[in-house]
């Protein structure tokens, strides 16, 4: 795991006036290489890679940038190929090292851009090619690995966070289309980002820039729901955990130890109880967070049940309202754009303590979105069941659900009933994708605190269909479809979570589940026994219901990391006092995004619990503050 940077003029410029543009990009990310950090320079001033390092394999030999023995292919990488060693094998001859940055710059000379379909990990990568004079970019499936670009001047930057890039750009602006979508979702929709004139790199595409000219994207991989209805369950179930094991077993490679995040819930309990199992480790630690402020913001009794029971050391992260006043800006600024919720920060505080113990970490992201784990799910298919119940077309077809296969799983919707309220005040029975597009938009919650026409709804409504209806999906199920949505939309925000904050103590966070084989054969098993009776995660559970103590598996009550934000603000306070202070300033006040008349106490005093539009309002003021404004 590393930072990545690079620059790239129209016609080749002094070699030192790169190499400060280098030095210059490198800056704002070296916590994510604390162990090494080097600048090159090709001799003609075409382009300039620099690198900083945290060293996980080959601590030795694996510096980079690193160049081909022919000096053609010079390489710049972040991330990691658990494949290393066999395609170290299946490319042959001789390697100067073990890392498996020389596997894929061989890798790269042996088959050309088509060498991403065989690299099986987390990556976003530039090759320089001396001979060509291009540029080849790659970024992995699902965008665990963060790239980001932008041309200025007709001069092409890339970097693996959007902080490297902000020395190069002129006029700082919030992007009008990116703000519409972080108003919808908290999260952005495809390649943009807030800041105007920067892009993301999309998840599983290569490109091609030539100096002077714009990259050239290709998509080389997608997920397809091609159902299989030619296995059996039990057959499902045997290959869903030969797969699972597998990819555990090939994260756990590396030079240094490994630990795990070990949030109470299923994913991460799951993946730590057989990685502790599997690992050659003489000890495996494992790290949860928790809040003082009651039960609903404390989950570390079951991580405590799961250590204590297969012989992990718990690391427990106690975190409190001084906390969040002292490092909610650092979250922001690590985070590059606010983004989901405000899990972001215990995870900073997590991470912080993981990094005084591990520089590896497995975490369980992908699960919800590849399993069916999300409550919102249960909520949508339960309008389901009442309207085929009223309507008598309950037990016409193949149903996920019925109405009486519900009504078991129905409490886990307990903590959920004022999105349910919600859900229910408008639009009951309607098109599906029209339902969804309701259970997943935050919009109308912020009321009259935002101006008019900063919301896009018919853009932004737009863009969601393309995706929940994608040609991926065909003519699936409405999970098929939901998790779809989420897995290509709310799955990268929550990755570029996991990455920023586990980088700002100078850990690599990996993601098991987000093995590609296990998303390909995941994507082929039938809603039916992926989702049946309204079940979330029924089939994992079935899978692995030995594996873990019965507290986790027949739990009703995960939470999803929740902040005690709208407590804090109840009773005054510091967290309080600092809000009001970042949100009442005259500067924060006179944001166009915002109505003439607004105030702070306005967001202050109409918190619910679990209520996420101060978090919206607040970090996006402080993003701008660090951001724009600077």
């Amino acid at each position: 795991m590393c930072g990545i940077f690079g620059v790239m003029p129209p016609q080749p410029r002094e070699i030192d006036v790169l190499h400060n543009q280098v030095t210059l990009g490198l800056d704002p990310i070296r916590h994510r290489g604390p162990d090494g950090s080097k600048c090159w320079v090709a001799n003609n001033g075409a382009v300039g890679l620099g690198h900083v390092r945290l060293a996980i394999i080959d601590l030795d030999a694996g510096a980079q940038p690193m160049h081909s023995g022919d000096d053609r292919y010079t390489i710049v990488y972040n991330g990691e190929i658990y494949n290393y060693i066999e395609l170290q094998r299946e490319i042959g001859g001789d390697f100067s090292t073990q890392s498996d940055t020389e596997v894929i710059l061989r890798a790269y000379q042996l088959w050309g851009a088509q060498c991403v379909a065989r690299l099986r990990g987390m990556f976003a990568l530039a090759i320089w090619d001396a001979k060509k004079q291009e540029l080849f970019l790659a970024r992995d499936r699902f965008g665990i690995k963060p790239l980001y670009w932008m041309v200025q001047d007709n001069i092409f930057f890339f970097a693996s966070e959007v902080k490297a890039l902000l020395p190069f750009v002129k006029a700082k602006e919030i992007s009008s289309r990116a703000l519409s979508d972080y108003f919808t979702f908290q999260f952005c929709l495809g390649e943009k980002t807030l800041l105007s004139g920067v892009s993301q790199m999309p998840a599983a595409h290569t490109a091609i820039v030539l100096p002077g000219r714009m990259p050239v994207f290709k998509k080389y991989w997608e997920v397809h729901y091609d159902i299989d209805y030619n296995h059996t369950e039990r057959w499902f179930e045997a290959r869903l955990k030969e797969l699972v094991q597998d990819s555990i077993a090939i994260h756990l490679r590396s030079d240094v130890e490994i630990g795990s995040y070990v949030s109470g819930g299923l994913d991460s309990s799951l993946l730590a109880s057989i990685a502790r199992k599997t690992s050659s480790q003489s000890r495996f630690q494992a790290f949860n967070g928790r809040f003082l402020e009651g039960s609903r913001f404390d989950e570390s009794s079951y991580a405590q049940a799961l250590a204590d029971e297969q012989g992990m050391r718990l690391h427990i992260a106690d975190i409190n309202e001084e906390d969040f006043v002292s490092h909610v800006g650092k979250v922001i600024w690590h985070l590059d754009q606010p983004v989901a919720g405000p899990g972001a920060f215990p995870q900073y505080m997590v991470s912080k303590i993981a990094g005084q113990h591990v520089k590896v970490v497995l975490g369980g992201q992908g699960g919800d979105e590849i399993f069916g784990g999300y409550a919102r799910y249960l909520i949508a298919y339960f309008e389901q069941c009442i309207k085929g119940a009223i309507e008598g077309t309950l037990h016409d077809g193949n149903f996920v659900v019925t109405y009486e296969s519900i009504i078991p799983n129905l409490q886990t919707l307990r903590q959920y009933q004022p999105m349910m309220q919600e859900f229910w005040s408008e639009g009951v029975f309607g098109e599906r994708d029209a339902r969804y597009w309701r259970l997943v938009n935050r919009s109308n919650t912020f009321g009259s605190i935002l101006a008019a026409g900063v919301i896009d709804h018919a853009a932004t409504y737009n863009e969601f269909q393309a995706i929940f209806k994608g040609e991926n999906v065909g003519g699936g199920s409405y999970f098929d479809a939901m998790t779809h949505f989420d897995f290509k939309t709310l799955l990268p925000a929550l990755l570029q979570v996991e990455d920023r904050m586990s980088m700002a103590h100078g850990v690599e966070a990996r993601v098991p589940f987000l093995d590609h084989p296990l998303v390909e054969f995941a994507a082929t098993i039938p809603a039916d026994i992926k989702f049946r009776h309204g079940e979330l995660k029924r089939l994992l559970k079935s899978v692995f219901s030995g594996v873990l103590p019965e507290s986790i598996t027949s739990r009703k009550d995960k939470m999803g990391f929740p902040v005690p934000l709208n407590l804090w603000l109840s009773k005054g306070g510091p967290a309080r006092e600092y809000i009001g202070d970042v949100l009442g300033s005259t500067r924060a006040r006179q944001r166009a995004y915002l109505n003439e008349g607004f105030t702070v106490d306005q967001v202050l005093n109409s918190q619910s619990v679990y209520g996420r539009n101060l978090w919206a309002l607040l970090s996006l003021e402080l993003w701008q503050n660090q951001f724009i404004d600077a």
